[in-house]
């Protein structure tokens, strides 16, 4: 039986779960989802698509018995003061999974495409793959440390579904079984030799040999632009919430906002393109990506509307992220300051400081997202930054002049 009827049909019982892991796991998934979900459009590969909407199905359950597990934590008004607040970041959650089903649509049920559009892909733009783990793989039945494999090729393996199952942060100690289903991420040049490796058969590329079309690739590096933005809509409205921050639940209405910009230059770029493409029916699919798109940083916002209202949030979301010294944090650079000029490489900051730099909100320029692009911070310069808490208090200390 097919693992997506299968959990589709099943019926969803009351179990005494715990809500941290659940919210955990909801998030880890809403985030996979915008990851795949656009691989698969933008690479145009159907069993990526088909993945997303296990997930999706997957996220259902989650979200029902999250939401039964908040009815029954609520014996008090003051409960359910504290609780709304989760029943919006379980809502937004499912908002988010189930724009990431519309995305992986838009190619199972042909809604269209450009033939053009691989071609227009920028060549930074890392592959992803679905590969099943042959029995008689070198990689089966070994651990993720043992096979070394991002350190040797660049090639992440971002998740594992073994049966209905999902293992949606596979670490060093993960092992690899044969008949996994392995989400792959890397350099087109090492994703075929892995794959190869992997599954025992040739990993084919999709080829478009279609001329790029000016406009065509503008909208697709404005929708990918988006995506990048709503993704770390996403990233910092959890932080907002699990750390009751203010300041990172503002950036996300910023980031909202500027999203919100890109969806109409983006439709345009699309409209121009149809005088160029063969058949602009083919371009539906692009103006159904950026309606999606936009969902997902509205759902962002919805996921930290509680601390924009100052309503206290129930101890369970702290709980949500004790296991993590990790958190994100945001900064204001004073000028004359140590990380005014600093230059960023790859994330990482021309300073004695461990934090990875993950965007920049710049005044009159916007975001720029700098995890792979380097950067020079300049005064006035709104930082967003992940790292250990000892590593963001000496951020935070460098910033001030």
């Amino acid at each position: 039986m097919d693992p997506l009827e299968g959990e589709a049909s099943a019926p969803i019982e009351y179990e005494p779960v715990s809500v941290k892991d659940v919210l955990v796991e909801m998030k880890d998934t809403a985030e996979l989802l915008i990851d795949l979900s656009y691989s698969a459009v933008l690479h145009r590969n159907e069993a990526l698509a088909e993945e997303v909407l296990r997930l999706e199905e997957r996220m259902d359950v989650l979200e029902m018995r999250a939401r039964m597990s908040l009815l029954l934590a609520a014996r008090n008004p003051d409960d359910a003061e504290q609780l709304a607040p989760v029943l919006g970041i379980v809502g937004a959650a499912d908002q988010i999974s189930d724009a990431a089903g519309d995305i992986a649509k838009i190619l199972l049920e042909d809604i269209g495409l450009p033939e053009a559009m691989r071609t227009a892909l920028p060549d930074a733009v890392e592959t992803l793959v679905r590969g099943v783990v042959s029995a008689d793989s070198s990689y089966a039945d070994r651990t993720l440390k043992e096979i070394d494999l991002e350190s040797k090729t660049g090639v992440r393996v971002i998740a594992l579904r073994r049966g209905s199952e999902w293992l949606l942060n596979p670490g060093p100690k993960t092992r690899i079984e044969a008949d996994d289903v392995a989400l792959l991420r890397g350099p087109d040049s090492e994703i075929s030799a892995v794959y190869r490796t992997l599954t025992g058969t040739e990993y084919e590329p999709p080829e478009s040999t279609t001329p790029v079309i000016d406009d065509l690739s503008r909208a697709v590096d404005t929708i990918l632009h988006m995506k990048n933005l709503s993704e770390l809509a996403v990233d910092l409205a959890y932080s907002s919430v699990l750390f009751d921050s203010e300041e990172l639940a503002e950036e996300v209405r910023n980031l909202e906002v500027e999203v919100d910009a890109l969806e109409s230059r983006f439709e345009a770029w699309v409209l121009r393109a149809a005088a160029d493409v063969e058949d602009p029916v083919s371009l539906r699919g692009l103006i159904h990506l950026g309606t999606s798109t936009e969902v997902i940083s509205d759902a962002a916002v919805e996921i930290s509307e509680g601390v924009l209202r100052d309503i206290d949030v129930h101890p369970v979301v702290g709980l949500a992220v004790q296991e993590s010294d990790e958190i994100i944090t945001r900064v204001e650079i004073e000028a004359g300051s140590t990380l005014d000029g600093a230059i960023i490489t790859s994330g990482i900051p021309d300073a004695d400081v461990t934090m990875s730099v993950i965007a920049i909100r710049r005044p009159g320029d916007g975001w720029i997202l700098v995890a792979d692009s380097d950067a020079e911070i300049r005064a006035d310069d709104v930082i967003i930054a992940k790292g250990t808490r000892t590593a963001a208090e000496q951020f935070e200390s460098l910033a001030d002049a």
